[in-house]
């Protein structure tokens, strides 16, 4: 019996053009622009329009789309009084439609692909996606970071709470038995 195969559509081939009102920011993004780079997001969406879409989860319960990527072109909608008349008000966006930890993961990968990020923000993602019982090797995979800087974001957050899942014995160890160790855990 042949399987059925599925055809995937990726979302930017369905745009939708959405009030800007009935969007919202996530709680989770760590990306940050400083003020003379969004004067040239500005810009460049005044030049340029809008060339990319904000990727949004659509929340049915609510009724809102929240942003998983795009929360600084969503920002100059909202603030530039120029671009939101000639937009009238409508923001281009993408709908996934994946939960809570792909999305924190799928900010991440836009924002890293891109620029930089708080480090304190980041670092609460972690343990936010710990918490949800993502694994090391899931938050590695599907966040794009390697284990050194998986590790250094847990230290900052709390090592205790987030290696909580791991056993570790308490007799001293070598440096080079404790790297094997780490080398298990990741």
């Amino acid at each position: 019996m042949a399987r059925k195969k599925i055809e995937y559509r990726s979302p930017v081939y369905d745009i939708r053009a959405v009030p800007v009102e009935r969007v919202v920011a996530n709680s989770y993004n760590p990306n940050i622009v400083a003020p003379p780079e969004m004067k040239l997001l500005e810009l460049s969406i005044w030049e340029d329009g809008y060339t990319m879409p904000c990727v949004c989860y659509y929340d049915a319960g609510r009724d809102v789309y929240e942003l998983v990527d795009g929360y600084h072109r969503y920002m100059v909608l909202k603030t530039s009084k120029r671009i939101y008349e000639r937009e009238k008000g409508l923001l281009p966006v993408a709908v996934i439609d994946k939960d809570i930890s792909f999305r924190m993961a799928s900010t991440i990968r836009h924002n890293r692909a891109r620029g930089s990020h708080n480090i304190e923000l980041l670092s609460e993602i972690v343990s936010e996606l710990s918490r949800a019982n993502m694994s090391d090797k899931w938050i590695i995979r599907h966040v794009g970071m390697d284990k050194d800087e998986l590790l250094r974001l847990k230290q900052i957050t709390g090592l205790a709470e987030l290696f909580a899942d791991k056993e570790f014995s308490k007799a001293a160890v070598s440096e080079e038995a404790l790297e094997e160790e780490l080398e298990a855990v990741f």
